[in-house]
């Protein structure tokens, strides 16, 4: 059974720093494709950080400079590494991979951000 379990969301305080991890399990093999989405209320899901095979990332602007995604194939975990928290990056987080040409979301994973 595909799994992508979701960690590291929480509270934090404006300008703090979370880590999120995204851990891929059971059928899902080698990934090639990782990004992590957000979706605040009342707002359209963004893409907010992406990564593929061999290490090139994209970043949406409202990010860029403060998060940073990262993968570890040996676990078969995406992070997102967020510095530097603004309240409008309150959100719930979704990780997404893509392995063997499917698709798979995590469960997503509340990340609030206080001023």
């Amino acid at each position: 059974q595909a799994q992508l379990v979701e960690s590291g969301g929480g509270l934090v305080q404006a300008g703090g720093s979370l880590r999120l991890s995204c851990a891929a399990s059971g059928s899902i093999g080698t990934i090639s494709l990782a990004g992590w989405h957000r979706q605040a209320p009342g707002k359209q899901r963004e893409l907010v950080a992406s990564i593929i095979s061999g290490g090139p990332t994209n970043y949406v602007e409202s990010v860029k400079g403060r998060f940073t995604i990262a993968r570890d194939n040996a676990k078969n975990t995406v992070y997102l590494q967020m510095n530097s928290l603004k309240p409008e990056d309150t959100a719930v987080y979704y990780c997404t991979v893509v392995s063997w040409g499917r698709q798979y979301w995590g469960q997503g994973t509340q990340v609030t951000v206080s001023s």
